[in-house]
């Protein structure tokens, strides 16, 4: 785990066809896309330059009710969130929370442990897929 919790894995692609690649991985697993959210547009939208920048909420009442039947406050972190953006170096990430760090900034317990492992499996091939 990621000291700041976060979890960054660089794409080989550009930031569109991440972000596409990523919205097909959640559809694939029935995610619900909540919200998104194209931070360079807004920018655009004051006359402020940004690289891409977009975030996706997304996620499952099944996954995340357990978190916060255990933690109500874990809800802050809920549904889980992915960036897709592109550096200064023109280089594109993909970054998400980790599931481990949440339980651990909440202090969740042993039965939700079988959730977080869930999450950070599922964003973790999430992450891959999306990337390669």
């Amino acid at each position: 785990m990621a000291e700041n919790g976060l979890v960054s894995v660089q794409s080989r692609v550009s930031a569109r066809e991440t972000l596409d690649r990523l919205l097909a991985a959640l559809a694939a697993r029935k995610l619900t896309v909540f919200a998104r959210v194209d931070h360079a547009a807004g920018a655009a939208t004051v006359g402020l330059p940004l690289r891409p920048t977009e975030l996706v909420v997304f996620g499952n009442p099944q996954g995340g009710t357990a978190l916060m039947q255990d933690r109500q406050m874990a809800g802050i972190d809920l549904p889980l969130k992915a960036l897709v953006w592109e550096d200064a170096e023109g280089n594109v990430w993909l970054g998400y929370n980790d599931p481990a760090w949440i339980a651990q900034r909440h202090g969740l317990g042993a039965a939700t442990a079988p959730a977080v492992k869930a999450m950070t499996a599922m964003l973790s091939a999430i992450a891959q897929e999306t990337t390669k």
